[in-house]
């Protein structure tokens, strides 16, 4: 089994524990209330929120991507990290056994924040994955969310 690890960083005009709150804890009710267009639904399906919760995804008819199922692995809110694994999608089915992402959001001198990931794929066997394509799509797809995420804070400071 292969092992392809990417770094990324995003910037958001949101200060790190607003954001770090949206994308990590509150994910279940806000992707769904900010990419409809995207997003069917966001629900737990075994756990409370914490370490080993288990969450669908399920994206509207017509996407890529139909669900995906994470694992929340760890939760740091004093520190601002989160990771989760991407432990089954209909993508990649046959060539990644799991993705593992890791986040730390830190603040920026102009009051936003920058979020680190570190996003580590599992190959499995001999299949073989794209680096630069997964960068690529992904890093964009995810660069986008945050955006979104951006977006509705600016325009709900109250939220």
């Amino acid at each position: 089994m292969g092992v392809i690890t990417l770094e990324n960083e995003f910037a958001v005009a949101v200060a790190p524990a607003k954001v770090f709150r949206a994308y990590c804890l509150e994910i279940d009710t806000l992707l769904p209330k900010i990419l409809p267009e995207h997003i069917k639904s966001c629900e737990i399906i075994e756990g409370n929120g914490e370490p080993g919760t288990i969450r669908k995804i399920t994206f509207v008819e017509g996407k890529e991507l139909s669900y995906a199922k994470q694992k929340i692995e760890a939760i740091d809110e004093e520190n601002l990290t989160y990771s989760f694994s991407l432990i089954e999608a209909n993508v990649w089915k046959d060539a990644v056994e799991k993705v593992t992402y890791e986040h730390k959001f830190v603040p920026t001198p102009e009051g936003g924040s920058i979020c680190k990931r570190t996003s580590t794929y599992y190959i499995k066997g001999d299949a073989e994955i794209n680096k630069d394509q997964i960068n690529d799509v992904y890093g964009k797809k995810t660069a986008g969310l945050f955006k979104v995420i951006e977006a509705y804070f600016l325009a709900n400071p109250d939220a």
